[in-house]
């Protein structure tokens, strides 16, 4: 048995803002996947993956039985395929902010619930909406609270704009210049981040005014704008809201940021040659950073290997 392919996603823009409603916009990022295996794999990787299914049956069994209007799953055969070995195969990286947990809960919705949403059908706004509730509900199990975002990128393999909680379509996003001199491209941090103790003190720091007022009107402001930017195509516009939405995620995110990252971070404000905002919550994993000119960003950051996601 070989499943479906399920690819890892990026939050370009959103991260924390879209728990407080700001826009966001996640993309799908097809160089890392996983897929369901069955097969003969005794290496410990594929032992800790079934053993982490089994939990995470346990997991859908109780949700079954406590939402059952909302989603049901063909549990003796998730039981079944897991006793005979099952597990997750994938190349996606675990605590770097591209959703690991993401493709998993994707790859078990797709085999194993009962009615499912399908990719072909006319997706509504209702049916996205469900379809993201199903996917937090489901996996809340790896990282505590889930917005189901991550899942329903990797499901659907499609651009998602978030315009507000409850409010998020698939979009279309300006083709690539695979020619063009500008990029989006992870920075890789050299450790993994945990989202769960993260996203923990973000909320701790929400019970502070400033901070909230900080979110408000500065944070999710750049945010959204550069949402509109991307999606509309306007690069120009893109880079000025991005310089303010780096700084002011170095100014309020500190702890979020790896502190080796503090200055690089500040360089590429300070000559414009690139910059740098939180991928997914931050706290280790991958760095994302946006540049119009990559030769003098790869020059300013020839000590990382930078991968490029999107040209512009």
């Amino acid at each position: 048995m070989k499943g479906p392919l399920f690819y890892s996603k990026i939050l370009l823009f959103g991260e924390y803002g879209i728990i407080k409603d700001s826009k966001g916009l996640s993309i799908p990022y097809n160089f890392f996947k996983g897929a369901l295996k069955t097969d003969d794999n005794s290496s410990e990787k594929a032992k800790e993956s079934n053993k982490a299914l089994n939990g995470f049956a346990e997991h859908l069994d109780k949700l079954t039985q406590g939402q059952p209007e909302l989603v049901s799953f063909n549990l003796e055969d998730l039981k079944s395929d897991i006793a005979k070995g099952m597990y997750f195969d994938s190349s996606i990286p675990q605590g770097y902010g591209v959703g690991s947990s993401g493709a998993l809960v994707a790859a078990i919705y797709d085999k194993y619930a009962n009615d499912k949403i399908t990719v072909l059908e006319n997706l509504t706004r209702e049916k996205l909406l469900k379809l993201k509730t199903i996917f937090g509900y489901m996996e809340s199990f790896f990282h505590g609270k889930s917005s189901g975002l991550d899942p329903l990128n990797s499901y659907l393999s499609l651009p998602i704009l978030i315009n507000s909680k409850n409010n998020i379509e698939s979009t279309s996003i300006p083709t690539q210049h695979i020619e063009g001199k500008g990029a989006v491209f992870l920075l890789d941090s050299g450790s993994t981040g945990e989202t769960a103790p993260m996203v923990q003190l973000f909320m701790e720091q929400m019970k502070n005014e400033g901070f909230r007022k900080m979110l408000k009107n500065q944070f999710i402001k750049h945010t959204d704008a550069c949402v509109e930017d991307f999606v509309s195509g306007n690069v120009k516009s893109l880079f000025g809201n991005l310089k303010q939405l780096s700084n002011v995620v170095l100014d309020n995110f500190k702890p979020m940021i790896p502190a080796k990252f503090h200055e690089l971070w500040k360089q590429g404000i300070e000559t414009n040659d690139y910059y740098l905002k939180l991928c997914g919550s931050g706290g280790g994993g991958y760095i994302l950073g946006f540049t119009e000119d990559l030769d003098k960003a790869k020059k300013a950051l020839k000590d990382y290997q930078l991968e490029v996601v999107y040209n512009f």
